[in-house]
């Protein structure tokens, strides 16, 4: 038996893999999920919550550019 780390940035990179293959639906459901989550407390970790709700936000906003 083996045990493996990814690095932030392979994780990074799989939510936005993982975030991009939801339907619009799944999208806003997931990103009301980790908004919930987010709420400020106090703690001595970074809040991993957060940033996975910041990029929730931005590959909705990939999807609907505002418009010029």
């Amino acid at each position: 038996m083996s045990i493996a780390f990814e690095s932030s940035e392979v994780q990074l990179q799989k939510l936005r893999e993982r975030l991009r293959s939801m339907t619009d639906t799944e999208l806003v459901k997931f990103g009301k999920a980790v908004r919930g989550l987010s709420e400020p407390r106090v703690g001595v970790i970074p809040d991993p919550w957060k940033e996975q709700l910041q990029e929730a936000r931005a590959e909705w906003r990939r999807r609907r550019p505002k418009a010029q």
